[in-house]
């Protein structure tokens, strides 16, 4: 496992009702809340993480571009992917798993 994908979930192992399971749908490592899958990694430096629309537009967050997984995903989907290549971009994503959680 990569580096900051541990960094990701060493800082998500505190968030209460959040855990790391294999995804049944995506493969790989998922992250549920309550039972629920919200967010899955496509690789060891990108999440596929469920907002909602109306939080992705207030953050002023876009769908990145060169997508491999999702290249025609819909700009009004409630899931957006986070890349992380930094410590300061693995925090990022923390406080972006966090809003999710808070939506739940």
């Amino acid at each position: 496992m990569a580096a900051l994908k541990q960094q990701l979930l060493d800082l998500l192992a505190g968030v209460d009702g959040v855990t790391a399971q294999p995804s049944p749908v995506a493969g790989g490592t998922a992250l549920f809340c309550r039972g629920k899958e919200f967010a899955h990694f496509h690789h060891d430096h990108e999440l596929d993480l469920r907002l909602t629309r109306k939080l992705i537009a207030s953050l002023g967050l876009s769908h990145p571009a060169g997508s491999i997984h999702h290249p025609a995903r819909s700009a009004n989907s409630a899931w957006i992917e986070v890349r992380f290549h930094s410590p300061d971009d693995v925090q990022r994503a923390a406080e972006l798993v966090r809003l999710a959680v808070a939506q739940r």
